[in-house]
């Protein structure tokens, strides 16, 4: 007789999702300084990772959210929002689709059991 065990989730995006948030709350603490240049580099490297995560969980409406975030906190080739007020909304934003994406992006566990 063989049990039937439930499938187990793994949440792959949680930790770099966690990662970003941290890094774009540092953010708004240093919005209008040269060091906001750092948190750009890495909150658009984590959306990208965060966005691969997702492409593999084959949910790939995540990337309606995390895209803009690649391009917008890009610092490679800037876009430059002269206002300080759009960039912290566009903080917060940014951080609640990171929080949502790292809880909800999940991918089966492929160990098997038995």
């Amino acid at each position: 007789m063989s049990a039937s065990y439930p499938t187990r989730r793994r949440r792959t995006a949680l930790i770099p999702a966690i990662i970003a948030v941290i890094a774009l709350l540092i953010g708004v603490a240093i919005i209008e300084s040269d060091g906001f240049t750092v948190i750009r580099y890495i909150v658009s490297i984590f959306a990208a990772i965060v966005g691969v995560f997702a492409w593999q969980a084959r949910q790939w409406w995540w990337l309606v959210g995390l895209v803009p975030v690649v391009v917008l906190w890009n610092p490679v080739l800037p876009i430059v929002i002269g206002v300080p007020d759009i960039w912290l909304g566009l903080q917060y934003a940014a951080a609640l689709v990171f929080i949502a994406a790292g809880i909800l992006i999940t991918v089966e566990d492929e160990e098997k059991r038995g």
